[in-house]
């Protein structure tokens, strides 16, 4: 069954018109067709076309199920967004469809990229999130300085920072990571965390840690520290 996304339905009934475009256009349903809609909160509704219009196709909903995330503890990744946008848009993809709940692009003193538009990455975490069969959209935030970040009080407890500076002392994320809890990891610019960002991060609550004898770059630093929460959650 076609799945689609429309955080408002329970209120309207109706698909935004991206979504209907697709379901009429490309798709071809008609009415009387079932597909599935998700509100990004959590929810999945079943319903059937009433009316096949391409920019407001409207539903009838005839079941609602509570799909929430499956893995616990939420997991938050602050990442600072590589010069090459494609990886950043990759890396929050593949995040999203392994099971993240924030992403959190942060603005470093050796960022490469200073600015960053999220209404694609928006476009790309829906897609990603009907792909995987999701109901929960991803929390994005604008570009964040690190300084900011750092001081929101809002932030999980259980805090990470990962850098490749192998002059300091640094745990393995697998031997301190608490799996039941919400977790926040920092991963730094192609020139890493300055060392001022480091000791603020550690006078901040942040751990630092290593992800191995690798060194990785940006995005794929930021997808192992959700591949390796999903997997220690399972142990």
């Amino acid at each position: 069954m076609h799945r689609f996304y429309a955080p408002d339905i329970a209120e309207t009934s109706v698909l935004p018109e991206a979504e209907s475009a697709h379901a009429v256009r490309v798709l071809r349903l008609i009415e009387g067709d079932m597909v599935e809609v998700v509100d990004g909160k959590g929810n999945m509704y079943e319903c059937r076309i009433s009316l096949a219009h391409s920019k407001k196709c409207e539903v009838e909903i005839v079941g609602q199920a509570a799909v929430p995330n499956h893995w616990g503890g939420a997991i938050t990744v602050a990442v600072a967004p590589t010069k090459n946008l494609d990886r950043m848009e990759w890396m929050a993809e593949k995040a999203t469809e392994m099971g993240i709940d924030r992403i959190i692009p942060l603005l470093c003193r050796h960022s490469e990229r200073k600015e960053l538009k999220t209404e694609r990455l928006r476009k790309i975490l829906v897609s990603a999130m009907k792909q995987s069969l999701k109901a929960v959209m991803p929390q994005l935030d604008e570009m964040t300085p690190i300084a900011r970040m750092l001081a929101d009080e809002a932030l999980p407890q259980q805090r990470y920072i990962a850098y490749c500076d192998e002059n300091t002392e640094r745990r393995q994320f697998e031997a301190c990571y608490r799996p039941s809890e919400d977790v926040v990891v920092l991963i730094g610019p192609e020139g890493d965390f300055s060392p001022e960002e480091v000791k603020m991060a550690i006078e901040n609550g942040f751990v630092p840690v290593t992800f191995g004898n690798s060194r990785l770059r940006t995005e794929t630093a930021a997808l192992y520290a959700v591949a390796a929460a999903h997997a220690l959650k399972q142990r």
